[in-house]
């Protein structure tokens, strides 16, 4: 199957020829024209993915002919060719909406990575566009980003459950999106134009949350010089979420059974019995049932809150969602700080998919953003990334290698076994497989090796050198050569690869 269609217009027939011939032979389909109108009218005859444009064609301006491109089809991804680079043509390219540019002459590897970058791109926004359409016309959740089975399944029980007033209780771990879910319920449901509040009781004292619930009476303590009403009161006909609901008091948890129950409630200090209809909805990240189990948590009220249960999974079992994650954050943070589109190189999108995100998608969220805020180019490399992200994927790998050498237990040892090594030595092999790989992914940059590793130059060099490791020459055509397309990489990690 090719991999993506290519128009490429330039006046110079070899370069048309070569481009041809290069692109065909990785498996795209290509067109060739030979000046700015041949090029309309072949887009006119069909669609194209990409457009390899000169700026200097003998009939048009490129830059002039891209803004009128886009006017025509504003998703085609267009590379400009020129015969010269600088910071100035980099900013007149993108600002007429260029996707990149290459200068002549250039590196065959390169200009390949770039085209599969803006082709898989240009895919992958497209399929979140899709998916946002889908979503909204099956479910009406614009807020929800996610593919994968675990997910969809999570949606059509979100949908089922949002018409009824039962009560919803939903689980998983911190930072898979509970309250999101919980608007989305609201949202669906015949409360929609009614308040939702949101409560996190785990952040408010105990003494100050039933007042915050429940309201209180004038002179009902100290400082309640005046009457007021509680969230029950604010939340009539509407919703209200307890975030972390696992924290409450034994005392107001009976207080919550009751308003569950008999739909009804006293102000602290007052004799009036206020009748309300709100629908609850609870989320704890953990388990209620071994709370209840514990003594922790009273039985009646989790089943009074568990009438309908979701899991939430967490991202690390969802990772083809990563991407159009990825993709919604960047367009986000983006717009908020007022920078052009940025795209994370390749090195960057393995490490983001390699990493079993403990935050899950709030985790995600925070790297993608610190990233956006901190790059200065289009291309965000493994160096805009957390700690975290970029050195787990070197950890397990080491651990993985380091298995072999670990002392064999009563009967493990076989034929052909290597003999355990001492402590000393399963220290130093990890220590030198650690440095190994970050000079690897440095291109043997030690100064940029120390950086990462946070330790002075001089201290990486006396470790190089007490373990033997033998430094090689900086390579590589730069961080653009890197730059293979992160959506390619989520192809791949999608099947399973």
């Amino acid at each position: 199957m090719p991999r993506g269609s290519v128009l490429v217009v330039d006046d110079e027939l070899e370069i048309r020829e070569g481009l041809e011939a290069l692109l065909s032979s990785e498996n795209f389909d290509v067109a060739v024209a030979e000046s700015g109108e041949a090029g309309l009218r072949k887009l006119e005859d069909q669609p194209f993915d990409l457009m390899l444009l000169d700026v200097s064609l003998p009939d048009r301006n490129g830059l002039e002919l891209l803004r009128e491109i886009h006017t025509r089809d504003p998703h085609l991804a267009i590379i400009l060719i020129t015969a010269f680079g600088s910071i100035d043509m980099a900013r007149a390219a993108f600002k007429s909406g260029a996707h990149d540019y290459i200068t002549k002459p250039w590196s065959n590897d390169e200009l390949v990575a770039q085209v599969s970058l803006a082709i898989e791109g240009r895919r992958l926004r497209e399929e979140n566009v899709q998916l946002k359409r889908a979503l909204k016309q099956r479910y009406n959740f614009p807020n929800i980003v996610g593919k994968s089975e675990k997910m969809l399944a999570v949606l059509d029980l979100v949908s089922q459950v949002a018409p009824s007033r039962s009560t919803v209780l939903i689980q998983g771990e911190s930072g898979t999106g509970k309250e999101v879910i919980a608007k989305a319920i609201h949202s669906a449901s015949p409360r929609a134009e009614r308040a939702f509040i949101p409560i996190n009781t785990g952040s408010i004292p105990v003494d100050l949350l039933e007042s915050q619930l429940f309201g209180h009476v004038k002179g009902a303590f100290t400082s309640a010089i005046a009457s007021k009403k509680g969230l029950f009161e604010v939340a009539d006909q509407g919703t209200i979420f307890f975030d972390e609901i696992s924290t409450i008091s034994a005392e107001t948890q009976a207080k919550l059974l009751r308003v569950i129950q008999e739909r009804e409630f006293m102000r602290l200090g007052g004799t009036e019995t206020i009748k309300v209809d709100v629908r609850i909805l609870a989320a704890s990240n953990e388990d209620l049932m071994k709370l209840v189990r514990e003594g922790r948590f009273r039985e009646d009220l989790y089943h009074r809150l568990n009438v309908i249960s979701i899991q939430l999974p967490p991202l690390r079992e969802r990772k083809e969602d990563i991407p159009l994650l990825i993709e919604r954050f960047l367009e986000q943070f983006c717009r908020e700080n007022a920078k052009p589109a940025r795209r994370f190189s390749h090195a960057a999108m393995r490490l983001l998919m390699d990493y079993d995100w403990p935050g899950n998608v709030r985790e995600l969220e925070n790297a993608v953003e610190r990233a956006v805020v901190l790059s200065t180019g289009e291309y965000m490399d493994a160096d805009l990334l957390p700690e975290p992200v970029r050195t787990r994927e070197i950890v397990k790998g080491v651990r993985l290698q380091l298995a072999e050498f670990m002392p064999a237990g009563p009967g493990e040892a076989g034929p052909g076994a290597v003999p355990p090594l001492s402590l000393f030595e399963i220290v130093e092999e990890v220590e030198r497989r650690l440095i190994v790989d970050m000079l690897e992914r440095t291109n043997w940059n030690q100064t940029e090796a120390a950086e990462r590793f946070q330790v002075p130059l001089s201290t990486l060099n006396q470790k190089i050198k007490r373990l033997g490791i033998e430094t090689r020459r900086r390579s590589g055509n730069g961080a653009r050569g890197a730059a293979v397309g992160y959506a390619e990489d989520a192809a791949e990690f999608s099947a399973g690869k």
